[in-house]
């Protein structure tokens, strides 16, 4: 049985399946961080938000890439990569502070592209750091 579990068909397949869950988890969050209804607005078609919460699924998996391919482990992985993607919250967080002349969110729900563009390269740009920084 201890084969089973070595197997790396097996392994992958719970990699996998935990970023999953985590990526679920992490969208429900910025969910309830942003002012916004994500879904609602991407069906609408506001490319704005769809900018922003493409950037934060892409950022969310590529910091989670990096926490694979640098842990031995699932509970080093998952840890590494729920660290990233607190590092990701409070980069947006950051983001919406330093731009005190207008309101990140109401932008981005008035489907200011420009601004859900820079949200989208923040969240990606900032993943890439924190990735190489996952030891």
């Amino acid at each position: 049985m201890d084969v089973f579990w070595q197997h790396p068909a097996v392994i992958m397949t719970g990699y996998y399946s935990v970023v999953v869950l985590c990526l679920i988890v992490s969208m429900a969050i910025f969910e309830a961080v942003t002012r916004y209804k994500n879904w609602q607005e991407i069906k609408n078609g506001n490319m704005a938000v769809a900018f922003a919460t493409g950037g934060k699924i892409l950022g969310i998996c590529n910091i989670f890439r990096y926490s694979i391919e640098k842990n031995n482990s699932l509970p080093e992985m998952l840890g590494w990569g729920l660290f990233g993607f607190i590092l990701l919250i409070i980069a947006y967080l950051l983001y919406e502070f330093l731009t005190p002349s207008f309101k990140i969110d109401e932008e981005i729900a008035k489907d200011n592209r420009s601004v859900g563009f820079i949200s989208f390269a923040i969240s990606i740009g900032l993943s890439f750091v924190i990735g190489a920084s996952i030891s």
